[in-house]
C-alpha cells in the first residue's frame, strides 16, 4: 500500500512536481532509456544537477519513481501503483 502523506508531501513542492510531470510525459510517449536518465532531465530545468539529483531522491523516497542505474548513468520511471493510490483517493466519496 502507498502512504500517501509522503506523496503529496513530495509532490508538493512546484520543482518536484515538475520533474514527476516530465519523467510520467516521457514514460507515456515511450521515449529512449537515455531521456529519462537525470542528467538528461536536469537540462530541462533551471537548476543544478544536484539539486535535480535532491529532488528524484524526494520522489523515490516518495514511492512516487524508480530509478535504476546502469553504468554511470541513472534512470527513472514513475511507480503506477503511487498513480492508482492518488486516483483511487480522489475518486473516494466523502463520509
Amino acid at each position: 500500500m502507498v502512504e500517501l502523506a509522503p506523496v503529496f508531501r513530495a509532490l508538493s513542492d512546484p520543482n518536484r512536481l515538475a520533474i514527476y510531470r516530465l519523467i510520467r510525459e516521457r514514460e507515456d510517449k515511450r521515449v529512449a532509456d537515455l531521456d529519462r536518465s537525470i542528467s538528461v532531465l536536469a537540462r530541462e530545468f533551471d537548476l543544478s544537477l544536484s539539486t535535480v539529483s535532491h529532488h528524484i531522491k524526494e520522489l523515490r523516497q516518495a514511492g512516487l519513481i524508480r530509478c535504476e542505474k546502469r553504468g554511470q548513468t541513472v534512470y527513472c520511471v514513475a511507480v503506477p501503483e503511487a498513480i492508482e493510490a492518488i486516483e483511487r483517493f480522489i475518486g473516494e466519496a466523502p463520509s
